[in-house]
């Protein structure tokens, strides 16, 4: 499995972006798909995962301002972040996971999100 993560960049705080995670089998094969970060000296979040029953979960720091969704027919998750804020500055991860009999796990590259004025 092959998770090709993009859209990152730089953003003004206030800002929006969109990040994609394509997969490259059907994303149907997953009992859930999301995202991680991870910003310089911290802990790696949660930031937000979907479930195939189509159930969402957030860190508890998105506060309504990010949006997780997949499109089965392009076998993609997207986050589509509003109101960024420099403390969302990280690594962000996309993650794909099936249960068997224990949660497997695959993963895309980090892509870059900077919010600086």
């Amino acid at each position: 499995v092959q998770l090709q993560a993009y859209g990152g960049g730089l953003v003004q705080p206030g800002g929006s972006l969109r990040l994609s995670c394509a997969a490259s089998v059907s994303i149907s094969n997953f009992d859930r798909m999301g995202w991680y970060r991870r910003a310089p000296g911290k802990e790696r979040d949660m930031v937000a995962r979907i479930h195939s029953s189509g159930d969402t979960y957030y860190g508890d720091f998105v506060k309504g301002r990010f949006t997780i969704s997949r499109s089965t027919a392009e076998n993609t998750v997207l986050l589509q972040m509003h109101n960024l804020e420099p403390e969302d500055t990280a690594l962000y991860y996309c993650f794909a996971e099936h249960w068997d009999g224990r949660w497997v796990a695959s993963w895309g590259q980090g892509t870059l999100v900077t919010v600086s004025s």
